[in-house]
C-alpha cells in the first residue's frame, strides 16, 4: 500500500462545488482506498491504495462526476511528492500563507510564466508539475494574477501542502 493525497479542483471554495467531506470519505471507501483522512473542507485527502495515481484520479473523477453532476478535478500525489513539493519551495523564508504551488497533471510549460497576466508584486516559479507563487502585499485574494497554464490546475498554500506532507508520512 502507497500513501497518497489527493487535491479536488474548486471544492467548498467560494460557494462552488459543495461537498461535505464526509462524502468525499464516502467515494474513497467505495474506491477501495484504506486509512482516508480528509484535512480541511476544501477538498484535500490523504489515503493508503494499492492502484497507481492515474488509477485513483479516474476512479475519484468518476465518483465526483456522479455525485455533483460536473466534473470535478482531481489532483493526486503520492507522499513522497508531497513532501518534494514542500522542499522544493523557491520562496521558503517568504510567509507560507501568502506561498502557493498549483498542482497540475503534467510538467507546466517552459514558456508558462510569460504568458502570465496582471502581475503587481507576485514572484512566480516553475516546478516538476507544480508552478510556485509568492503572492505580494495585496494577497492572493486581491490579486489579478492569471497563469493559463494553471487554469486546470489546483492551489495549497504551504502550509496545507506541510500539514498534508505530515499526513501523508504517517501512513
Amino acid at each position: 500500500m502507497a500513501g497518497y493525497v489527493a487535491l479536488l479542483r474548486a471544492v467548498n471554495v467560494g460557494g462552488t462545488g459543495k461537498l461535505p467531506m464526509a462524502e468525499l470519505q464516502a467515494m474513497c471507501r467505495d474506491a477501495g482506498f484504506t486509512r482516508i483522512q480528509t484535512y480541511i473542507a476544501s477538498g484535500n485527502v490523504v489515503f493508503e491504495s494499492k492502484a497507481a495515481a492515474k488509477k485513483i484520479k479516474s476512479a475519484l473523477e468518476a465518483r465526483l462526476l456522479a455525485y455533483a453532476g460536473k466534473p470535478v478535478g482531481v489532483v493526486v500525489r503520492t507522499a513522497e511528492e508531497m513532501a518534494a513539493v514542500l522542499k522544493a519551495n523557491p520562496f521558503p523564508k517568504a510567509a507560507p500563507n501568502r506561498t502557493v504551488a498549483i498542482f497540475l497533471d503534467e510538467p507546466p510549460p517552459r514558456d508558462a510564466l510569460t504568458h502570465a497576466v496582471g502581475a503587481q508584486d507576485e514572484e512566480m516559479c516553475l516546478g516538476e508539475r507544480e508552478i510556485y507563487v509568492l503572492y505580494g502585499a495585496a494577497g492572493m485574494g486581491k490579486s489579478k494574477l492569471r497563469i493559463p497554464a494553471g487554469k486546470n490546475g489546483t492551489a495549497r498554500n504551504m502550509n496545507t501542502i506541510a500539514k498534508l506532507a505530515a499526513l501523508a508520512a504517517k501512513l
